[in-house]
């Protein structure tokens, strides 16, 4: 794998021969709590990547035994009490636009999930395409619980489309802990795994959508996002639209031609 990191080595991401790109929350000591610097960073990452043709999934995982544990207190929760609204909104949009990059990028994203995601660490993964967790993971939207509103970061939009909303009500509201369990019985986790399975786990499902057609899988989690706001018959329009479009491009044909050969299809 290639390395890309910062100095300070507060993320790290990596890649691979099929197109697969670990990205790494560095900061186990912290539960890999973030900072200002690295939501920046991180979203501009995303952004990057769009444009790089290389790149077929990214998987994101936190370093240690966690996900992510949210804001930094001290460096986050603390100075944050001293900002005028105004600045508050400057800090508060750009968490959003984290999230926004994360569903914007066109490839898979897999959420690698072992020990706690909570708080923005919880929406990040909720953000994510699929979920992957250990059996000793556990979500908690805890923005009640500090006094905040319990849709933060886009939470209140994703979550109910996943959860259902009186699920999505109660676990904002609450702010309680969400156990790997729950999480899957929920529709929160894709999958469950014992925490040394975690990474093998993700990877072959990494790897199996890496070996897809790219424009295919693209075009699906754009109809995903744009279904969010659609009503059946746009929602059923615009499919129409994107279907033909696929089925003009290569892959589609390499798929006819690898069923009538009776092999594996080879996406370019």
């Amino acid at each position: 794998m290639t390395e890309q990191c910062l100095p300070e080595m507060d993320w790290t991401a990596q890649s691979d021969e099929f197109g697969v790109f670990i990205l790494t929350l560095n900061r186990p000591h912290k539960k890999n709590a973030l900072t200002f610097t690295m939501y920046r960073e991180l979203t501009d990452w995303f952004v990057a990547l769009e444009r790089n043709h290389d790149a077929r999934v990214v998987i994101i995982r936190g370093a240690g035994k966690d996900f992510c544990s949210g804001g930094d207190v001290r460096e986050i929760i603390a100075p944050l009490l001293d900002r005028t609204a105004e600045q508050l909104f400057e800090f508060t949009r750009m968490t959003c636009d984290l999230i926004e990059a994360i569903r914007g990028l066109s490839i898979p994203v897999l959420a690698a999930v072992d020990g706690v995601a909570v708080g923005a660490g919880s929406v990040i993964a909720l953000a994510s395409d699929m979920r992957i967790v250990t059996t000793r993971a556990r979500f908690g939207f805890l923005f009640v619980k500090v006094g905040l509103c319990g849709a933060d970061m886009g939470a209140a939009y994703l979550l109910q489309r996943v959860v259902g909303l009186g699920r999505a009500t109660e676990m904002l509201m609450f702010g309680d802990f969400v156990d790997a369990t729950d999480a899957l019985s929920y529709g929160l986790a894709n999958r469950v795994v014992p925490p040394e399975e975690l990474m093998e786990t993700t990877l072959t499902w990494a790897r199996r959508l890496a070996a897809g057609p790219r424009l295919g899988l693209a075009m699906t989690k754009r109809s995903l996002n744009d279904a969010m706001g659609l009503d059946l018959r746009t929602a059923l329009e615009a499919e129409a639209r994107t279907q033909a479009f696929c089925m003009k491009s290569a892959d589609f044909r390499e798929g006819h031609d690898a069923f009538i050969e009776k092999r594996g299809p080879v996406f370019r």
